[in-house]
């Protein structure tokens, strides 16, 4: 058998660029066509220079993607555009895994009320399987389209589950998230431009962040619905990475002389879940699809204390796709995503 062909719609932004990285060296894929719109006919290394004489493929229109005989496609597209493309490959042979938002959400209608945007293909949310390996691995299997999780979601959904599945927790959850530059896009912003973001911090999207409603789905997914989450997230003037602290309170009588262990059996066999002994920090997890979990028990305050690292471009985008694509085709989970964290 030979390589699988690979199609990333979108490839001039973090996540494309990501993507090319992950698969350049995966050693079952050939990434076949890379499409930009604005950048067409220009080589991949001309808009991202750090692939000169690695990755030169000439940048395609999307208009010509299924000129390629493609085995699977990514969608690392903005919000509300990805949507047209999964409705006009409906019929495609081809499974598609989307980076967007557009097909997380557990209806159109919360879509629209948190994405302000109008839903043009409401029929993907029957169809799409929610895209986190380790919670959803046997839905993910038999879907054609996969909607990738969000990077705050990701981080924070992981370090949630065992105790949220394990029924030991309120129904209330506090999840206080950093994030990188790179979190808001490639394209310049006024947040990211680098006199504002340099040597600064500062909370945004307090109360309306609509990633709030991607966690809080899914955790009435785990537990029978009532989750009721208060999401902050905060921007870090690092280049990429994720830290979330999460505050939960348990239930009445639950023994929380365990707690690690609660998560370990949680995650046993996890190829990318590290269960770690002290707060994680971004260097322990850059460039990788790691998410390091630390947890302890405040008795003082009643206070369970989860904190989740991940690299919000690898295990909260384009790596977590990977490791949904690697799902898809029956391979082992960490195929091509064995790099070691960068650090220093």
């Amino acid at each position: 058998m030979g390589k699988k062909k690979i199609g990333i719609v979108g490839a001039t932004g973090y996540t494309g660029s990501e993507l090319v990285r992950i698969l350049h060296h995966h050693p079952e894929v050939e990434i076949t066509a890379i499409t930009s719109e604005s950048r067409k006919g220009e080589k991949f290394s001309d808009v991202h220079g750090f692939f000169r004489g690695i990755v030169e493929l000439e940048l395609s229109s999307i208009k010509n993607i299924d000129d390629h005989e493609l085995d699977l496609v990514f969608l690392a597209l903005p919000h509300g555009v990805s949507m047209d493309f999964v409705k006009d490959h409906a019929d495609a042979k081809y499974p598609i895994v989307d980076l967007s938002g557009d097909f997380r959400l557990d209806s159109p209608e919360i879509y629209e009320e948190w994405y302000k945007k109008k839903h043009v293909f409401k029929e993907g949310f029957e169809n799409a399987g929610y895209g986190i390996p380790e919670l959803f691995r046997d839905e993910i299997k038999d879907k054609k389209l996969i909607a990738n999780p969000g990077c705050f979601p990701t981080c924070a959904i992981l370090g949630l589950a065992p105790l949220r599945a394990g029924d030991i927790i309120e129904n209330s959850m506090i999840v206080d998230s950093k994030t990188g530059v790179t979190g808001a896009g490639i394209k310049a912003k006024e947040v990211t431009h680098f006199p504002n973001a340099n040597d600064n911090f500062k909370a945004y999207g307090v109360t309306t962040h609509r990633h709030t409603i991607e966690i809080e789905g899914v955790m009435n997914r785990l537990n029978n619905g009532g989750a009721v989450v208060q999401f902050t997230p905060h921007l870090l003037p690092v280049d990429r990475g994720i830290i979330s602290t999460i505050y939960t309170k348990p239930k009445a009588g639950v023994d929380l002389s365990n707690l690690q262990d609660r998560y370990k059996d949680f995650y046993s066999g996890e190829p990318f879940i590290r269960i770690v002994d002290a707060p994680p920090t971004l260097k322990d997890v850059r460039g990788t699809n790691y998410c390091d979990i630390y947890v302890t028990y405040d008795e003082r305050t009643n206070n369970i204390i989860t904190i989740s690292a991940i690299d919000n471009l690898v295990k909260g985008a384009a790596g977590q796709a990977v490791q949904n694509m690697n799902l898809l085709f029956d391979w082992p989970e960490n195929t091509g995503l064995n790099q070691i964290p960068l650090n220093p």
